[in-house]
């Protein structure tokens, strides 16, 4: 069989970037091919080549045995290459059907669309897709995973024969990740080859027929996903021993407790939230999505108000009004959506990093100490081991993991006792949840309480001395590090009714 798509001897470089080295890749018929590596490596580059985002400095592109030129979007998409990005891009405020055939919308005589034929047209190719969906219905009502369905759909109403998923279970619960296997290999059948982008080794096992790993913008090697060994694939990946540890620094029985959480309370989505915090614990929040732990950690942060419940600091009861009193009070919270929330992408790194705690940096007559801010910016650039060409450098271009570190800067910077990581390693590579792992540790270390907030049972089970597990806006379970397990933890993360 011969290939559907080659990339030889790809090359390309930004000003101050050697960023793809000699790359290659070939993608069969009916196959999923995983492609692997660090955030850095030069995954997005390459696929954003193979979609017309950017044009290779050298090599070749084969399509179908030809050799083509790809010098915009367009082009490939008329090839049938079409790529589902991590962050979906969709309009609310329209229906499926105009979603999928925006631009391209079927008319009547003149230039009226003919919404009929629109529907009829989205309705057939959710049938090929054994998919139950109304084409008239706003995207705006839908789940993050019957996005991803209308993203597919769209993708291949262009005929589609090449489908880019780039991390395309990130915000998926276990269901619907099954919901989309099921959809791959449907198209696998139909002759679509598949380009899987993940960071989640389990997933390769189940879903891929092969695995590309890329390192440092150049290709390493290409295994059979059937013979995978996950250590082997990693060391591929990241080129050096990963950071390891069998078990955490335990916390002194005689610890100071820093967060007394009594009663917490809003309608139905938190209902009677007891919980403590300890100096230098790290204590892990599981459940499945939808069971309120983020709900606890915005409602402890001041972002979202409580119908009662008392909050206590080193035992004092105080009032958290808004996330500025919690700031004031020594808490930082990382929010799942960093990009959002977390930090300002169009700032740079010094900015971010100082932009908690932009008082101190003030002078009498109001300036900014410049000088002040890049050497606390430069300092924790260093210790944080954040990848970056300098401290005036734009957040939006660097990776996931160092997006992250830059926000953890913010919080260490404010110095705030109590740290509330939401969800920290979503969407960033194996190498990078190391780092962010050590980092965690060092902190507890240093006498940090931390929250951590994470829907990966091996994460939780790993970073946490003790774990609460939630379920419909409920705690139903405590567990110690040493007895939780993943079945421990997703009994009580399915448990409805309220046990303790």
């Amino acid at each position: 069989m011969n290939a559907l798509l080659k990339l030889e001897g790809i090359e390309k470089s930004f000003p101050g970037v050697h960023a793809l080295k000699q790359c290659q890749f070939e993608l069969m018929p009916g196959e999923v091919h995983a492609l692997v590596g660090e955030n850095g490596a030069g995954k997005s580059t390459l696929m954003k080549i193979t979609t017309g985002v950017y044009t290779k400095d050298a090599g070749r592109i084969v399509y179908k045995g030809e050799e083509i030129e790809l010098p915009n979007t367009r082009a490939a998409r008329d090839r049938g290459i079409s790529m589902i990005h991590q962050e979906l891009n969709l309009l609310p405020h329209l229906t499926i059907a105009q979603n999928i055939y925006l631009g391209r919308e079927p008319r009547k005589i003149g230039f009226l669309v003919d919404d009929h034929e629109m529907n009829l047209r989205a309705s057939r190719q959710f049938e090929e897709m054994n998919l139950k969906l109304d084409p008239r219905i706003l995207v705006s009502e839908l789940s993050v995973a019957m996005q991803q369905m209308v993203e597919i759909a769209k993708a291949l109403s262009f005929q589609s024969e090449v489908l880019i998923m780039d991390e395309p279970t990130a915000a998926l619960t276990e269901t619907e990740i099954q919901d989309l296997f099921r959809i791959i290999a449907q198209l696998k059948q139909q002759g679509v080859g598949i380009i899987y982008i993940s960071h989640r080794m389990e997933e390769l096992q189940q879903i891929a027929d092969r695995i590309t790993v890329m390192r440092d913008g150049a290709y390493v090697d290409t295994v059979p996903a059937r013979n995978m060994d996950v250590d082997q694939i990693i060391r591929m990946m990241v080129g050096r021993q990963l950071y390891e540890t069998e078990s955490l620094a335990p916390v002194p029985p005689d610890s100071e407790t820093v967060l007394d959480v009594k009663g917490l309370s809003r309608g139905r989505e938190l209902q009677d939230i007891h919980f403590s915090l300890k100096k230098g614990e790290i204590l892990g929040f599981a459940g499945l999505m939808g069971a309120g732990r983020t709900e606890v950690a915005r409602a402890i942060f001041g972002a979202d108000p409580v119908d009662q419940g008392d909050i206590f600091i080193r035992g004092k009861k105080v009032k958290i009004k808004n996330p500025h009193d919690a700031v004031r009070l020594g808490i930082g919270y990382l929010s799942e959506d960093r990009k959002r929330y977390g930090v300002l992408v169009d700032m740079d790194v010094a900015s971010n990093i100082a932009i908690a705690s932009y008082k101190r940096y003030r002078n009498s007559a109001g300036w900014m100490k410049e000088a002040h801010i890049n050497r606390t910016a430069e300092h924790y650039v260093k210790s944080l081991s954040i990848k970056t060409p300098g401290i005036g450098q734009k957040v939006k271009f660097l990776s996931g993991g160092n997006q992250q570190k830059v926000v953890i800067g913010k919080w260490l910077t404010r110095d705030c006792d109590i740290l509330i990581f939401d969800e920290p390693t979503r969407g960033i590579d194996i190498g990078a949840k190391s780092e962010i792992y050590k980092l965690l540790e060092t902190l507890a270390a240093e006498g940090k309480s931390i929250i951590m907030i994470s829907s990966e049972l091996p994460e939780i089970l790993r970073m946490s001395h003790r774990i609460i597990v939630m379920c419909e806006g409920r705690i139903t379970g405590e567990l110690s590090a040493e007895e939780a397990t993943q079945e421990s933890i997703m009994k009580y993360a399915t448990m409805r009714s309220r046990v303790m």
